[in-house]
């Protein structure tokens, strides 16, 4: 078979107008054979101060001392190889080069640890995958140890599995990598699970915050006032207008109305009634300042607690927890919106 070769100027563009340039590299010392027998003349030097794989290949004893030194990289389109090359003398790489030859590059920075590349390639393909694409690249993620690569891939199957799962790339992994097949599955099953989690958690927040809107709320209204009721020395005339939660504060003015009349009540009969009961329970367990607190039972309820000397279930303890935790969250937050709605 006919071999090839590329000088030195064609393969870093050197131009008869760069000839100064062209003169102060000395004479290439290795040449690296390519798949269709292309020869690449390159400085062993470079190879050896950028890859340790370059610099032991280098280093190993040749037959016969006066041959000239040459290291195969088949197995790859020569061309991926030739761009290879110029990123190791220039650590730039064509973008047509990593179109067209990403996953290529990718496995040669790979084998030869080369990892500025290895972060430009797997910064490239994970910019441009597809449903039909990513179980290919998925695989020489894996393969080529490229974690950012490997994670986002997954992600992108987690999030269009039915997708994915009608490409050919999919059934191929079937047949032919049932292990990787099982991490995909595994994945899923995990992200689906961490999204329920999440979902949980941000239901339960809520909750929190809503149960510490109550309380604020109910502070207010025995406090202040808020429309129909108030406290018991604040004339009617002179009660407020809707604040600013009144949706919350109008629900819990009905409730102390209700909890007011209800004949229900004495039997523990009434759901509402209960409802309010634990709402001021809560309020008690929160409260810092019983003595001069105006919300009503709340001094009762703390007085009750010492007298009997129970102590409350760590359910409870865990609900004032996360109702305190919600509470102080949410003044950090309205705190931090004011200081930015300032600065504008």
């Amino acid at each position: 078979m006919e071999t090839d070769s590329i000088t030195i100027d064609d393969l870093y563009g050197i131009s008869p107008v760069k000839s100064d340039l062209r003169r102060e590299l000395p004479e290439s010392d290795v040449r690296i054979l390519t798949s269709g027998g292309l020869k690449i003349p390159v400085h062993s030097s470079v190879l050896a101060s950028i890859s340790p794989v370059f610099e032991s290949i280098i280093d190993r004893p040749r037959k016969h001392q006066g041959s000239e030194k040459v290291i195969p990289i088949l197995g790859v389109p020569r061309i991926a190889v030739v761009s290879f090359v110029r990123f190791l003398y220039s650590s730039r790489c064509a973008e047509e080069h990593l179109e067209k030859y990403g996953i290529h590059l990718l496995a040669l920075s790979h084998v030869y640890l080369v990892p500025h590349l290895k972060q430009i390639c797997s910064k490239h393909l994970a910019q441009r995958l597809t449903t039909d694409n990513v179980v290919d690249v998925l695989q020489f993620a894996r393969l080529c140890d490229a974690p950012d690569l490997y994670l986002k891939c997954m992600k992108l199957v987690s999030n269009h599995f039915k997708a994915v799962e009608s490409t050919e790339g999919w059934k191929f992994l079937q047949d032919h990598d049932p292990w990787l097949e099982l991490e995909i599955l595994q994945f899923i099953d995990e992200a689906e699970t961490r999204r329920k989690r999440t979902r949980r958690h941000r239901e339960a927040q809520s909750l929190y915050l809503q149960l510490s809107e109550a309380m604020e709320c109910l502070e207010h209204i025995c406090t202040e006032g808020c429309t129909s009721v108030g406290p018991y020395d604040v004339e009617p005339e002179r009660k407020k207008g809707p604040c600013s939660k009144y949706a919350t504060c109008y629900a819990i003015q009905l409730s102390i109305k209700h909890f007011a009349t209800c004949q229900k009540r004495v039997n523990g009969g009434c759901l509402r009634c209960k409802r309010m009961w634990q709402l001021l329970r809560l309020h008690s367990s929160i409260c810092e300042q019983s003595d001069s607190c105006r919300v009503p039972l709340c001094r009762q309820f703390k007085l009750r607690m010492l007298q009997e000397k129970r102590r409350d279930d760590s359910r409870w303890k865990l609900l004032v927890k996360k109702v305190v935790s919600a509470k102080t969250i949410s003044s950090l937050s309205l705190s931090k919106r004011r200081r930015e709605e300032e600065e504008e």
